[in-house]
């Protein structure tokens, strides 16, 4: 770009494509003359030139694989505390909000949802492990537990656009997908990389495959878009993330909005309270904690 600009000034375009350093090397001669500031010139435009090849081959190394490992990490700190709040828009535009205290460890591994809002379900609680492989939920009413079968992490949490999968796989991301790097793209006003990943053969999850646009920064996905398990053509539902803040160093979208394009409903959630600065006790994930 930078010697076609000069081509256009000195008219002498037709050296470029054949001779272009003898090209750069009579223009430079031709403003400066010769000797030391000749060589000085060149010195500066050739290390231009290598600078830019190093960025443009260091920027091409990075992998799918690379990129998913790292926004999986960002996404998913050694341990957490939380107070959120859900809020669901069904089609005919009625408003129905959770508030529930969320704790995780072994980077999302274990969690544990109690809700506190509103008083129906207040202490009612749900445990999830091994990446939401394995859940239980707690009814105060009862004070019975249940376990869940297998495929109910493909339920939705309280009727919520929102699964047990989506809330609860911390690394279905690598374990679950291959992921193939599109190319980068603006979304929402940032520069991403955009990903496909595909759901793998032996997979149990939910949606045929993804696609997501990373944040080259932050590493951290702006959006998703996740495809029918039938359907690989079918948009079902869509991911907005946002309002990205830094929390104990760690980059963290302080809002989430699930679009649900088969249903026409919305659920929202987003962080009243969040610490990654906590030391969780291991017996807070199991039968005897979810009661307390």
């Amino acid at each position: 770009m930078l010697l076609e600009k000069f081509i256009k000034y000195d008219g002498l375009g037709e050296d470029l494509t054949t001779k272009p350093f003898n090209y750069l090397t009579a223009f430079v001669r031709k403003l400066y003359g010769g000797g030391n500031m000749l060589r000085k010139v060149l010195l500066f435009f050739v290390l231009v030139v290598c600078s830019g090849l190093i960025a443009e081959e260091t920027e091409e190394k990075i992998t799918a694989e690379e990129i998913i490992m790292t926004m999986t990490e960002t996404l998913n700190p050694e341990q957490s505390e939380a107070v959120m709040e859900m809020t669901m828009i069904t089609s005919g535009g009625q408003e129905r909000t959770f508030v529930y205290k969320a704790y995780s460890k072994n980077k999302g591994e274990k969690s544990l949802m109690k809700y506190l809002e509103p008083g129906r379900v207040k202490n009612q609680t749900v445990l999830m492990l091994n990446n939401a492989d394995d859940i239980w939920t707690y009814f105060p009413k009862t004070k019975r537990v249940r376990k869940l079968a297998t495929h109910a992490k493909r339920q939705k949490v309280q009727g919520s656009d929102f699964s047990y999968e989506d809330l609860g796989s911390s690394n279905e991301f690598i374990d679950d997908y291959n992921s193939v790097l599109l190319g980068e793209e603006e979304k929402n006003g940032k520069l991403c990389y955009k990903l496909e990943l595909a759901k793998k053969e032996d997979s149990d999850v939910g949606y045929s495959h993804l696609v997501v646009w990373v944040e080259k920064d932050a590493y951290v996905p702006l959006v998703i878009d996740y495809y029918h398990e039938k359907d690989p053509e079918l948009l079902e539902k869509e991911l907005v993330l946002s309002d990205l803040k830094v929390i104990d160093n760690i980059p963290t979208p302080m809002k989430m909005v699930m679009y649900n394009k088969l249903d026409n409903t919305t659920t929202s959630m987003g962080f009243r309270e969040l610490t990654y600065d906590v030391n969780l006790p291991d017996d807070l994930f199991t039968e005897m904690g979810m009661k307390k």
